[in-house]
């Protein structure tokens, strides 16, 4: 499902005008975004939650050139399906 298309599937179950489901899908992620940013764990009960958590430096390699690089330490969003999902999904 393409961005479009969940702003059209979210306007037709709520009733709000494609324009007005946009806005409200945009002021949803700019607010998860921020909260992983400020280091805030953002929970939905039953859908899951998004986290961040800290990736440590490792070495890599260049699959091109064999040639091994440095990989720097990074924080990484990810996200934990809730119970009530899991169970709609059927897995």
């Amino acid at each position: 499902m393409t961005k479009y298309e969940l702003i059209s599937e979210m306007s037709r179950l709520s009733g709000l005008t494609k324009a007005d489901a946009e806005r409200a899908l945009e002021a949803y992620l700019q607010a998860v975004e921020t909260a992983l940013k400020n280091g805030e764990e953002v929970k939905l009960i039953g859908f899951g939650s998004f986290i961040t958590t800290r990736k440590e430096a490792t070495i890599g390699r260049n699959p091109k050139t064999g040639e091994t690089m440095n990989i720097p330490a990074r924080t990484v969003p990810k996200f934990r399906p809730g119970k009530q999902l899991k169970e709609a999904i059927g897995k």
